[in-house]
């Protein structure tokens, strides 16, 4: 037993090593055969720059519009429920419908003003 108390640790470690070294390696080898093909300093630091992430402006629409609507389906699921006697497998089924509901307005939402 306190042979795998330390094979664990140990091989979770040299995974992760091993892991890290083949990036690095891999990383060194492209950046070898760029210089190999003449390409200069300036294209090669060009390639590695890191781009800004272009964040849509309607991805917050969107997801408000998802999550108010879960929200009413778990409030109407919950009210069903007590009042009517249904079980609890309604709220699962509510919150898919209401949820792919928020989805299809959210699409009509984006393609009235262009931007998909």
């Amino acid at each position: 037993m306190h042979g795998a108390e330390v094979l664990i640790p140990l091989f979770f470690f040299l995974s992760i090593l091993a892991i890290w070294g083949s990036i690095v390696l891999t990383r060194h080898k492209e950046r070898m055969s760029m210089i190999e093909k003449g390409l200069k300093a300036e294209d090669i630091k060009s390639l590695y720059e890191r781009q800004t992430l272009r964040v849509n402006p309607l991805s917050s629409l969107k997801w408000g519009i998802v999550l108010v609507c879960v929200g009413i389906a778990i409030v109407l699921g919950i009210w069903l429920r007590d009042n009517y006697m249904f079980n609890n497998g309604i709220i699962p089924g509510l919150i898919a419908a209401f949820g792919g509901a928020g989805l299809v307005l959210f699409y009509f939402i984006a393609a009235k003003k262009g931007q998909l």
